[in-house]
């Protein structure tokens, strides 16, 4: 270490001028990307009938996607140490709040339907006549001419 600690700010992201962080990095977020693929085709193929949870799936994709794919091309041409690290901990925090602030709420009054749903079916089957057909009145015949 031989500059100030703010001077690296402003040094490229490159193997040479950060040996100890540039492989890990861009591995990292190689790797980071491959799961979040795997976990939103996952996920999303599971809660298909559960759109809350779809939609959370889907605000994590894109912005995993943008964080990651920054962080890989930053790597990749050579940026400047600020604006990768500036990526990450917006992608970082963005990621956090969306799965902690912004979907908790909303997930938790579609839990809250579905178990008032629940309730509604059970009281509505709760009695066995429930479950059967009840006959109409006899059928008039008609006259044939």
């Amino acid at each position: 270490m031989t500059l100030a600690p703010w001077d690296y700010l402003f040094e490229s992201f490159n193997s040479h001028n950060f040996p100890d962080l540039f492989h890990p990095t861009w591995i990292a977020s190689l790797v980071l990307l491959v799961i979040l693929i795997v976990l939103y085709i996952v996920r999303t193929r599971q809660l298909r009938k559960h759109q809350p949870y779809v939609d959370l799936w889907e605000w994590m994709w894109w912005t995993g996607l943008v964080t990651f794919g920054l962080v890989l091309v930053e790597s990749l041409f050579v940026f400047d140490y600020f604006l990768v690290l500036a990526t990450q901990v917006i992608g970082l925090g963005a990621l956090v709040w969306i799965r902690f602030i912004r979907f908790p709420p909303i997930l938790r009054i579609h839990e809250q339907r579905l178990a008032r749903e629940r309730y509604f079916t059970k009281q509505k089957f709760a009695d066995p006549e429930a479950t059967i057909r009840r006959r109409g009145g006899r059928r008039q015949q008609r006259r044939r001419r």
